[in-house]
């Protein structure tokens, strides 16, 4: 959701699938439902985002034992510029310094050059494939001989990954479930929570 409206098709397609709430915001921001302690918070993603953000800068300065103030972050190859900019955003949000942001798979590249620096003789044209489960991705990287590093081509789909079979699962086991039980559970969100999770 992040970067997106709450009337974009792709939301709109998701939010039946999921097992939370998701209600649109002013300008049109989805906002997250959420219960805690019988009270009712709304968050859009860039608060989520940067709730995320703070522990995860939390357990970094546990393992380098000092305050981290600046980072470069990375982000998935699908993202476009105003879902790069929410995750500035939320980054913002928490007090965070953005040098720089990276597409995941050329972290990966640059991290995979780094550990094989010394095995790397001439030019080597890299392919790498993130299938996860919230997106796949796949860049071909030139690294050369001294760390040098160039990103030929990225692409991503934000629909072709680990949760779209799930989802995909999911709607033939909702269908199967009218059909045998004569009930649809496609609004009951605790019940497609539940079968996701089976």
């Amino acid at each position: 959701m992040i970067g997106r409206k709450f009337s974009d098709i792709v939301v709109e397609d998701d939010v039946k699938l999921w097992p939370f709430k998701v209600i649109g915001g002013p300008k049109d921001t989805p906002k997250v439902v959420v219960t805690y302690r019988v009270h009712e918070k709304h968050f859009i993603t860039d608060e989520i985002s940067s709730m995320v953000l703070v522990k995860i800068k939390e357990i970094a300065e546990v393992y380098i034992g000092e305050t981290v103030k600046s980072a470069v972050i990375t982000a998935p190859t699908y993202f476009n510029d105003s879902q790069r900019q929410s995750t500035k955003d939320a980054a913002t949000i928490m007090g965070l310094n953005v040098m720089h942001m990276l597409n995941e798979l050329t972290a990966v590249a640059i991290a995979h050059g780094v550990d094989n620096k010394s095995r790397i003789v001439g030019e080597s044209n890299d392919l790498i494939f993130d299938l996860g489960g919230g997106t796949l991705d796949v860049s071909l990287i030139s690294i050369g001989e001294g760390n040098s590093f160039e990103v030929k081509v990225v692409v991503g789909d934000t629909h072709l990954r680990g949760h779209d079979i799930d989802n995909n699962i999911v709607s033939y086991c909702v269908d199967e479930f009218k059909k045998k039980w004569n009930k649809d559970i496609t609004g009951n969100q605790k019940a497609l929570g539940r079968m996701k999770a089976a």
